[in-house]
């Protein structure tokens, strides 16, 4: 699709969005290393976003491209190309960059490099690791994460209804899942099912082609069209013991794994801003209204003067959480906050961008609209505003509102 929209900043420009120079605070060669990001996906990722949101298909070829580009596992110690970890604030500013481009990539990537891996690292004995992540690293199997419900999103934790049955070394697994990103063509599924015997969660890999595993597009989306969500079914399927995650016995080991991801949903959040708030600048200064650039109007100025504020704040304080998780001392309530913070953030930014553009801001040529629907998709996902609120509330005062 041929795209009409302003001129952004080449790869190796400074963005105008980073006000305070947070970029700064990386050290040369991870400099590098969000340079090499940022260039590899204004190239090879840009050119085909808006064709395949328009038709809510994934464009696979992206697989490969991302499988060549020493990008995978950034995050994770002794996998991908980068065997030792990259910090918190860089693995954090290439979400960012990925959503500056396309939030459906960014999740994609989130939900296989962040949610599916991290679920077999952290949850995995030796074993399984060594089985499923090499080839997940380097992208040659795909991963998804099934934890939502039809019935079940923000009280899955107490109402979780898949279950799970053990006979001798089987289990059977019964039951549905939602909103599975990747669900549709992901080669290992990590399943979170409540075994009947004790009552508590349990996660279970579900390999590509399991006899009672089906999966189906979710169709008539406005956000994250790329992303194939499915809805997932799963009638007596067979998981062998060897398939249960070894180290997960709770919900409380699920929990670890969404306060370790989420921060990741944050970055993105900042990025979809980011992006907004560079179109929305480009298109100011271009956009000639009465005689003159509508970026000399004072109400223009103003909504862009408020974007970047809410950037700047939301950027700070992810570098701050970045070096609490470096640092081994990041909580629930930090992650949570920063959930929060952010999105809600995003949605103000992504409006306000959008109100730049006019009418021109509905059609998917300016790229705006295609920021301005996504959001809503982050805004929701890993954990509501009402739910991280929750989470921050019972911290600051002692006490749970949770129902």
């Amino acid at each position: 699709m041929a795209t009409s929209s302003p001129h952004a900043p080449a790869p190796d420009e400074p963005s105008p969005a980073d006000f305070y120079l947070y970029e700064t605070l990386l050290a040369d060669d991870e400099r590098k290393i969000l340079d090499h990001a940022r260039t590899f996906l204004r190239e090879k990722v840009k050119p085909l976003v808006n064709e395949y949101w328009a038709k809510g298909e994934f464009p696979h070829e992206l697989i490969g491209l991302f499988r060549d580009s020493g990008l995978t596992a950034l995050s994770w110690e002794g996998y991908g190309e980068h065997r030792p970890a990259v910090s918190h604030l860089l693995s954090g500013m290439v979400a960012m960059e990925m959503s500056r481009v396309d939030a459906s990539v960014a999740t994609f990537f989130g939900v296989h490099d962040g949610l599916g891996f991290y679920s077999i690292l952290a949850g995995g004995d030796r074993e399984q690791r060594e089985r499923w992540l090499p080839a997940m690293a380097s992208l040659e199997k795909v991963a998804a994460f099934a934890l939502t419900e039809p019935l079940g999103g923000s009280d899955v934790s107490g109402g979780m209804r898949t279950t799970a049955e053990r006979v001798g070394d089987t289990w059977i697994l019964n039951g549905a899942k939602k909103w599975i990103g990747n669900g549709t063509f992901a080669d290992h599924v990590v399943v979170w099912a409540r075994d009947i015997r004790d009552d508590q969660v349990k996660g279970f890999v579900v390999d590509k082609g399991t006899p009672g595993f089906e999966a189906v597009k979710i169709e008539g989306k406005i956000a994250l069209r790329i992303v194939q969500n499915a809805e997932i079914t799963l009638t007596d399927v067979r998981v062998p013991e060897s398939n249960r995650l070894q180290r997960v016995n709770s919900f409380r080991d699920v929990a670890e794994i969404l306060r370790v991801t989420r921060s990741g949903v944050s970055w993105q959040a900042l990025g979809v801003m980011i992006g907004a708030y560079e179109l929305a600048l480009a298109y100011a200064k271009e956009r000639r209204q009465f005689g003159r650039p509508i970026a000399e109007f004072q109400m223009v100025q103003d909504l862009l003067v408020k974007s970047l504020g809410s950037i700047t704040a939301s950027w700070g304080m992810l570098v701050q959480l970045a070096r609490l998780q470096d640092q081994g001392i990041c909580r629930d309530e930090h992650s949570s906050l920063a959930k929060a913070f952010t999105t809600s953030r995003m949605r103000e930014v992504v409006a306000s961008c959008r109100e730049i553009f006019g009418g021109n801001g509905i059609v998917l040529d300016y790229d705006i609209a295609r920021f301005f629907a996504d959001a809503e998709a982050l805004y929701s996902y890993e954990g509501t505003r009402e739910m991280n609120s929750l989470i921050v509330g019972k911290s600051i005062t002692g006490r749970s509102a949770f129902v």
